[in-house]
């Protein structure tokens, strides 16, 4: 699991998470979006374009927050492995006053 939260991070995409049904499911309904759109801004309306602007939608719309422990080796080991975890989030470091106030 953190693997794919990784690679989301990373590339914006999980590889493989959808059949080829639901990547022909997406890429039509994304072509109902894109048709709605002004002409200067539509895609050329082919499988890849629309699903490429599936994925540019989910990388601009999609917010993840993730809450880890840093007590013990576990963390420090997820961050050796999975580096996007660190590159391409933000990082909020929370005390235990604050921690108190609010749970």
């Amino acid at each position: 699991m953190v693997e794919d939260l990784s690679n989301l991070l990373n590339s914006g995409e999980v590889p493989n998470i959808f059949a080829s049904d639901e990547k022909g499911e997406i890429c039509e309904k994304m072509g109902v979006i894109d048709r709605q759109k002004d002409k200067s801004m539509q895609t050329d309306g082919t499988p890849i374009s629309l699903f490429k602007l599936f994925v540019d939608t989910v990388k601009e719309q999609l917010h993840i927050c993730l809450a880890f422990s840093l007590i013990g080796d576990g963390f420090r080991n997820r961050i050796r492995k999975f580096p996007a975890i660190v590159n391409c989030c933000t990082i909020d470091w929370f005390q235990v006053s604050i921690l108190k106030c609010y749970f």
